[in-house]
C-alpha cells in the first residue's frame, strides 16, 4: 500500500487527484505535524495508478515531490511504483570497494544508439572484458524534455522515462552486478532545474538568499531546512537501498550553502554509514568539489566530513596542459611542467598555493598520513572537461593532426591508469572516440532555450574560444552527434588505443604497487628541460617522455645527483634501493616500440611511456 503523504507547510489546503480502477477522484488530505499532509482513507487508494496534488484553491495538478515515476514528463501527474529492496539474484550482490578500481563514466542517452538502460546492458560484456570495476552514470533523475545531461533535474526520486524509467534502471543495476561491475550514480543536490520545479509551492525548499552558478540555492540551513535535508538524505538512501546502487557521486558540493554546525555532507555520510552497516555492502560517497579541501575526505573522527572520495580536477588540468599545451583560462595555472609531478606527489596542485587564474591562494594540503591516495578520483577526460569546451571536442580531436597524437593519448592514459589515485575513464576515451560530446538540451520553452544558449556563449569568453564554433544546444543534431560510434573500436588507431587501455588496466591489476594507497609510497623525479617523468612505486616504475625527442631516463640517480638535489626532488630511498640492488627491471608495458632498457636507465622514444616491474626489496618505511 502506498503512503500518500506530502510535506507542504506553505499552502493552507492540500488535495489529491487520483486516477485508477475507480476512475478520477479528488481526495482531501488532513494536516499533520510539521507541515505534513496525509490521505485520510488509504484503503480507498489501493487501486490508484496516477496521482497529483492540488495546492490551496488552485486546480493545477502538481507531481509528487517524491514521485518515483513520471511517465508523461515532469509537468504531469505521478505514477505509483512499488518500492522496495532488490530481490532475486541481485539480492546476493555483496558490493565492492572503490580502492584499486577503475571507474567508467557514461551518459545513458549517448552511450548507445538506443540511448536506454537496456541498450547499455548490451555493452556490459565489453566493459567487463575491458576490466572496468564501476560504471558511473550521469544523472538519471527526471528532467524536462527528452534529452539533456541530466543536471537540471526537478524530480530527484523519479528516473528519466526516455531512458527506461525505474524498471529499466533496476534491470541495468542488476545486470551490472551480474557482470561483477558496481554502479555509482551521479546526483545533484546543489540546485534544481528551471523547468518543472514545483517544490517552492509546497514549502521552503529553496533558500531565498544568495544563489549559486545555476540559480537559487537549496535551503540547507534556514527555517524548514530540517525537512529539506531529510529530502536529500532520503533520496540518497533510495538509490543506495531500493535500487542497490553501490555509490553516489555528489555534484559540485562547493555550491552547497550550509552554515549549520553539522554540514549536510557530514550528516549524509553518517546516514549512509548506518545503511552500510545494515546491508553489509560497501557504500561509497564521492564528491565533486572546486575547493581542494581535504576536509571532505577526512574521517569524521578527525574532524572531516567522512566522504570516501573526491574528484581531483588538478590532475586532469596538469596532464591536459602537458599534453596539449593549452594555457587559456584555468589551464594557465598548470603551465609549468612540474605541475604534473606536484599533483602526483600531493594529490592537489594548489594546496594552499597561489592560483593566478583565481588571483588568490587556493586549497589546503592533504594530510598524507591520514588520507589514502585512492580517495582521489582522477581522469584525463570527463563529461565536464569535454562537454564544457566550445565544440565538445575530446582530447583525440583537440590534438588534431599532431604527428604525435597517438603518443600523447597513450602517455596521458599511462599517467592516469598507472598513477597512484583511483582512475576514471569517460565513455569512448579508451578508443579515442571520433565523436564529440557536446552540451545538449531540449527545453520545450523557447525563452529558456534562448537563455541557455546565450549563457553558454558568455561562459566561453574567459577561455578565449571562438563563439562561432559553439553548437546550438537545442538542435537535435548536437545530441545525435554526441552518440558514440561503435563501429570505431575495431578500426585503425582506435583499435590500437583500445588494446593499450586493456593492457594498462590489466597491468594495474597485475602490479599491486601501482594501486598502493600510501602517499609515502610515491616518489616522482622530473626533468623539466627534457620533459621527462619517473614515478616510483613499490615494485614498479612508470617512465614517461612528454617531448618530441628521444631521451633517456635514469632509473636510479647517482649518489652525487641525490646529494645535490633539493629536498623536494629527492627520491624515496626505499624505492631507489629496489633498483640499486642489481636486479634488472622488466618492461611490463610500453606504448610503442623502440624502448631500450639497461640496469640503470631506459631510453624512451618521443612521446612514449613504459611501466616497469622491479623485484621488491623490503617495504616502505
Amino acid at each position: 500500500m502506498t503512503d500518500f503523504s506530502v510535506w507542504a507547510p506553505t499552502p493552507d489546503r492540500v488535495r489529491m487527484w487520483t486516477s485508477g480502477a475507480e476512475g478520477e477522484r479528488i481526495h482531501d488530505l488532513r494536516r499533520g505535524v510539521g507541515g505534513w499532509w496525509h490521505a485520510a482513507d488509504l484503503e480507498a487508494l489501493d487501486q490508484v495508478e496516477d496521482y497529483a496534488y492540488l495546492l490551496g484553491d488552485d486546480e493545477t495538478r502538481i507531481p509528487d515531490p517524491r514521485s518515483r515515476r513520471q511517465p508523461r514528463g515532469v509537468h504531469e501527474p505521478s505514477r505509483v511504483v512499488a518500492a522496495g529492496p532488490p530481490t532475486g539474484d541481485d539480492a546476493a550482490w555483496r558490493g565492492r570497494e572503490p580502492a584499486g578500481s577503475v571507474i567508467y563514466e557514461l551518459h545513458i542517452g549517448t552511450f548507445t544508439p538506443d540511448g536506454t538502460f537496456d541498450g547499455a546492458i548490451g555493452k556490459l560484456d565489453y566493459l567487463a572484458n575491458l576490466g572496468i570495476d564501476f560504471v558511473e552514470l550521469l544523472p538519471v533523475n527526471a528532467f524536462n524534455g527528452m534529452r539533456g545531461w541530466g543536471y537540471d533535474g526537478v524530480l530527484w526520486f523519479a528516473v528519466h522515462e526516455p531512458y527506461g524509467g525505474p524498471d529499466g534502471y533496476r534491470r541495468f543495476v542488476d545486470a551490472c552486478h551480474a557482470h561483477g561491475i558496481g554502479v555509482i550514480q551521479d546526483v545533484v543536490y546543489n540546485h534544481l532545474g528551471p523547468s518543472g520545479n514545483y517544490l517552492p509551492r509546497f514549502g521552503p525548499y529553496l533558500s531565498g538568499g544568495p544563489g549559486n552558478t545555476w540559480g537559487e540555492s537549496v535551503n540547507l540551513d534556514g527555517p524548514g531546512s530540517d525537512e529539506v535535508r531529510r529530502y536529500i538524505i532520503d533520496n540518497a538512501l533510495m538509490w543506495l537501498g531500493e535500487y542497490h546502487v553501490d555509490g553516489l557521486r555528489l555534484d559540485a558540493v562547493h555550491a552547497l550553502r550550509d552554515t549549520r554546525a553539522t554540514h549536510i555532507l557530514e550528516e549524509l555520510a553518517a546516514e549512509v554509514g548506518v545503511l552500510q552497516a545494515r546491508t553489509g555492502r560497501p557504500l561509497t560517497l564521492i564528491a565533486e568539489s572546486d575547493l581542494n579541501d581535504p576536509r571532505l575526505i577526512t574521517s569524521r573522527e578527525a574532524g572531516g566530513y567522512g566522504l570516501d572520495g573526491q574528484w581531483s580536477d588538478d590532475f586532469h588540468h596538469a596532464v591536459h596542459v602537458a599534453v596539449t599545451g593549452e594555457t587559456a583560462g584555468y589551464y594557465a595555472d598548470f603551465e609549468p611542467f612540474d605541475a604534473v609531478a606536484k599533483v602526483l606527489r600531493r594529490g592537489f596542485f594548489h594546496d594552499g598555493t597561489y592560483s593566478s587564474f583565481r588571483g588568490r591562494h587556493h586549497g589546503r594540503p592533504i594530510d598524507t598520513l591520514r588520507i589514502p591516495t585512492s580517495r582521489l578520483v582522477v581522469c584525463i577526460q570527463d563529461h565536464d572537461q569535454i562537454g564544457n569546451r566550445a565544440a565538445g571536442d575530446r582530447l583525440h580531436a583537440t590534438l588534431g593532426t599532431d604527428e604525435f597524437r597517438f603518443g600523447k593519448l597513450a602517455v596521458a592514459a599511462v599517467l592516469n591508469l598507472s598513477g597512484p589515485f583511483t582512475p576514471m575513464l569517460f565513455m569512448g576515451e579508451e578508443w579515442g572516440a571520433g565523436t564529440p560530446w557536446q552540451f545538449f538540451t531540449s527545453h520545450p520553452e523557447p525563452e529558456l532555450a534562448a537563455a541557455t544558449a546565450e549563457g553558454r556563449l558568455r561562459e566561453f569568453e574567459q577561455m578565449g574560444w571562438d563563439p562561432a564554433i559553439v553548437p546550438d544546444p537545442q538542435a537535435e543534431k548536437t545530441f545525435t552527434d554526441s552518440r558514440l560510434d561503435w563501429t570505431e573500436p575495431d578500426t585503425g588507431d582506435h583499435a590500437r588505443l583500445l588494446s593499450l587501455y586493456g593492457e594498462l588496466i590489466a597491468t594495474r591489476k597485475r602490479l599491486p604497487g601501482l594501486a598502493d594507497p600510501r602517499f609515502a609510497a610515491i616518489d616522482v623525479d622530473y626533468d623539466a628541460a627534457r620533459r621527462g617523468l619517473l614515478i616510483r612505486r613499490p615494485g614498479a616504475l612508470v617512465a614517461a617522455n612528454l617531448s618530441g625527442d628521444e631521451h633517456a631516463v635514469r632509473l636510479a640517480p647517482a649518489a652525487a645527483d641525490a646529494a645535490a638535489a633539493p629536498d623536494s626532488a629527492l627520491p624515496n630511498r626505499a624505492l631507489v634501493d629496489e633498483v640499486d640492488d642489481g636486479s634488472r627491471p622488466r618492461i611490463e608495458l610500453a606504448t610503442t616500440d623502440g624502448f631500450r632498457l639497461s640496469d640503470t636507465e631506459v631510453v624512451l622514444p618521443a612521446w612514449s611511456a613504459a611501466v616497469l616491474s622491479v623485484p621488491p626489496v623490503g617495504g616502505i618505511g
